[in-house]
């Protein structure tokens, strides 16, 4: 008859035991390797830092690493030989991965922002998995590389030539009919010219409210958005507006 210790026993076997700590060596590994990437989104005060970033390595790592010790499983007493496909694993991390970058993803008017979070956790993932497989080496590159890009590459596109885009929303006072026209003009003349496809007209209270993105010529000769609100303080018949970087 099985006693509970002689049952026990298989749990700390050498074996078992060997196996437990290269996985805890692997979850230790991919818990640091995704505090490195966690750390630049925590030091800009993004919702995700590093303690997200550190959860999500590691549960890939643990979701992979265990796929490759199938003879261990109930302390090597399975009464059926377990058949695995880690493809499949992976498979199911990518999608749930997925549903958590969709989470942080946020749009308010032509503005997005979480895009790089979203991205970052996907690749914090793809960290694990490498660590969870065995491709040590490789797992440390993309944790550099995906820190390394998260950190100066802003500054390269901040070297680059580029447009910036403010999204502008614009309520215009009761009876008062704007002209598509004159807006474009006035856009112009402060170094910006109207995105195509971006104007949207809405009623609200008998009032007309326009949205549309306005994509500086280039960025010397754009007004700072500083300016731009100075000045539509004093449009006539504009009652509100609101200025934002269409950021994405």
């Amino acid at each position: 008859m099985t006693t509970l210790a002689s049952y026990t026993a298989h749990f700390w076997s050498s074996a078992e035991l060997g196996a437990n700590s290269i996985i805890f060596l692997n979850l230790t590994g991919a818990m640091l390797l995704g505090f490195l990437v966690g750390y630049e989104r925590s030091y800009h005060g993004r919702a995700a830092g590093m303690r997200t970033y550190g959860l999500v390595c590691m549960a890939s790592a643990a979701l992979v690493v265990i796929a490759g010790y199938p003879d261990f499983w109930f302390g090597a007493r399975s009464l059926a030989p377990v058949a695995l496909d880690p493809s499949r694993t992976i498979q199911g991390i990518v999608t749930g991965i997925g549903f958590l970058g969709a989470g942080v993803i946020m749009k308010e008017g032509f503005s997005i922002s979480g895009l790089t979070t979203a991205a970052s956790l996907w690749a914090s993932s793809a960290i694990g998995i490498l660590v969870g497989v065995g491709f040590y080496a490789a797992a440390i590159l993309l944790a550099f590389l995906s820190a390394a890009c998260m950190i100066w590459v802003y500054k390269l596109e901040a070297w680059l030539p580029a447009r910036q885009a403010i999204s502008i929303a614009m309520q215009f006072r009761e009876g008062f009919i704007a002209n598509e026209a004159a807006i474009r003009k006035l856009a112009l003349e402060r170094g910006y010219e109207v995105a195509s496809g971006t104007i949207t007209i809405s009623l609200k209270e008998g009032r007309t409210e326009w949205r549309f993105v306005a994509v500086a010529l280039n960025r010397k000769s754009a007004n700072p958005i500083s300016a731009l609100s100075e000045e539509m303080s004093k449009f006539e018949g504009l009652v509100s507006y609101q200025l934002a970087h269409a950021r994405n």
